[in-house]
């Protein structure tokens, strides 16, 4: 494991693996945290485990608060964060079109180009 904040989810997660496997005399160490931190020593190394754990638990908190903050702020301006829905009737009528020209013998690309549909997403609409 290179840094904490990747080892679990949340600081519950992270404690629970590193005393599980701690039963097993297994330890963890860290190279990428300032301090020289293996759980399978006694004092210190533990006591320097759990602070960067709680940190890592902040920076993840505060991650999550600070995209909370600016879907928010997004939204208030009137800008939208997710993608835009399809319109599927467009969409059918489209699909329909490149089965049209499929049977004619275009290729993907030139569906494609002439439908605005993704050579990715015709595959799967016209295999059936």
């Amino acid at each position: 494991m290179y840094t904490l904040d990747r080892l679990g989810r949340n600081l519950r997660e992270v404690l629970n693996l590193v005393h599980d496997l701690g039963g097993n005399y297994i330890g963890v160490r860290s190279p990428a945290d300032p301090l020289p931190i293996n759980t399978a020593d006694e004092g210190t190394g533990r006591i320097a485990f759990l602070l960067l754990a709680l940190f890592a638990e902040r920076k993840r908190t505060f991650t999550a608060e600070r995209a909370s903050h600016a879907r928010a702020v997004a939204e208030g301006a009137g800008r939208r964060n997710h993608l835009p829905v399809a319109d599927l009737a467009d969409l059918a009528d489209k699909i329909e079109y490149a089965r049209l020209l499929k049977d004619q013998g275009s290729s993907y690309g030139e569906i494609s180009t002439k439908t605005g549909i993704p050579k990715t997403s015709l595959h799967r609409y016209l295999q059936g």
